[in-house]
C-alpha cells in the first residue's frame, strides 16, 4: 500500500467514525426533538462534519459524474424535483445532496421532504437527516421554506418510485402525485428537475407485492409493527442477497451520473392556476414529459459510452 492509499484508508476510517458518532447522538436524542416539523433543526456544522465521509463515497465508491449545476440560480428560492432511485439508500439523492453543499456551501438554506414513516422505523437516521435539512412532507412546511428563500427538494414518486421494478429503471415514475405542481404554482417558483443514471442498478427490484399484501390486510392480516409500508418490494441486493420488504440496503458500487436539468417555467402562476384541476394536470404532464426526455437523453449518453448495468 502506497502513501496515498494509506491516507485514503485513514481518512475513510476517520470520517466513518465521525458519521457513526453523529448517528449515535441522533439516535439518543429525545423523542420529541429532530422530528422534521421545524425548519430550525438544520445544522450547518453537522453538515460540515459529514462532508468528508460522503466526499469519499462520492469519489471512490460511486465515482460520480455530474453536470448541469449552472441551471440553478446562485441565490433565491428554487423547487427541485427529482426522480428517485436505489431503495432506501437512495444513492442518487445522497450524492446530489453532497453536490449541492459542494456547489453552494452549507449555509445556503436547503430542505428535502422525506417519507414520514422513516421517523418511525429508522429514528436515528431520520433525526440525523433532519439536522442536514430533511423535513416532513407537509405543504405548509414546504411553503414556509420557500418563503424563507430556501431550496426545497421533493421526490414526488416517494417509496413507490424508489422501489419501482428494475424494468422501469429509466422511467420517471411519479405515480400521479401532483402536490408539487400546486406548490410551484402557488409560490410562483419554477421547477428544476434532478435526474440520474445508474442508481437504480445499485439493487435489482424484481417486483412490488404490496397490492397482494394489501388484500390480505383487508382480510385481517396485520401490518408488522402496525405500520402500513406502502410498498413491499422483492429485490436482489446487499446485504440480504434477496431482500423482502422495504428493508435498508447497501448499494452496489455502480458508477452514477447525476444531472440538473434546465428550469421548467409554466405559462400561469397563482392561486387560481393552482386550483384549476385541468391546468394542474397539464403542468404535471409537462414536467413528466420533459423529465423523461432529459432522462432518455442521459441514458443514451451513458449507454453510448459503454455503461452496462445488470441485464434482465
Amino acid at each position: 500500500m502506497n502513501n496515498r492509499q494509506f491516507q485514503t484508508v485513514a481518512s475513510t476510517i476517520q470520517s466513518a467514525g465521525i458519521l457513526a458518532d453523529l448517528y449515535l447522538k441522533a439516535s439518543l436524542a429525545r423523542t420529541n426533538t429532530l422530528t422534521g416539523w421545524s425548519l430550525d433543526a438544520r445544522d450547518p456544522q453537522i453538515i460540515e462534519k459529514l462532508m468528508p465521509f460522503f466526499g469519499l463515497v462520492y469519489q471512490y465508491y460511486f465515482r460520480v459524474q455530474t453536470d448541469g449545476w449552472e441551471n440553478i440560480p446562485k441565490t433565491g428560492k428554487v423547487l427541485l424535483i427529482g426522480s428517485h432511485n436505489g431503495g432506501l439508500a437512495a444513492p442518487d439523492t445522497v450524492m446530489m445532496t453532497y453536490d449541492w453543499f459542494r456547489q453552494f456551501g452549507t449555509d445556503r438554506l436547503a430542505y428535502a421532504l422525506m417519507e414520514p414513516k422513516i421517523w418511525q422505523v429508522l429514528p436515528g437516521l431520520a433525526r440525523l437527516a433532519t439536522q442536514v435539512g430533511t423535513i416532513q412532507p407537509h405543504p405548509d412546511l414546504a411553503r414556509a421554506a420557500l418563503r424563507r428563500g430556501a431550496a426545497v427538494l421533493i421526490y414526488p414518486g416517494g417509496a413507490k418510485d424508489v422501489f419501482r421494478p428494475y424494468s422501469l429503471r429509466n422511467k420517471v415514475y411519479f405515480h400521479g402525485h401532483k402536490g408539487f405542481i400546486k406548490l410551484a404554482l402557488q409560490e410562483e417558483v419554477p421547477i428544476i428537475p434532478f435526474i440520474s443514471h445508474g442508481a437504480h442498478s445499485t439493487l435489482i427490484v424484481l417486483a412490488d407485492i404490496y397490492p397482494q399484501l394489501q388484500q390480505l390486510h383487508k382480510l385481517g392480516m396485520p401490518w408488522l409493527g402496525g405500520i402500513d409500508p406502502g410498498v413491499f418490494p422483492i429485490y436482489l441486493g446487499l446485504p440480504w442477497g434477496i431482500g423482502v420488504g422495504p428493508l435498508p440496503n447497501i448499494p452496489l458500487p455502480v458508477a452514477l451520473h447525476t444531472r440538473v436539468c434546465p428550469a421548467i417555467v409554466f405559462d400561469r402562476y397563482g392561486e387560481e392556476a393552482a386550483h384549476n384541476r385541468q391546468y394542474v394536470e397539464q403542468c404535471y404532464h409537462q414536467v413528466c414529459e420533459q423529465m423523461q426526455q432529459e432522462l432518455d437523453r442521459l441514458v443514451r449518453e451513458e449507454e453510448g459510452s459503454g455503461f452496462k448495468p445488470f441485464c434482465f
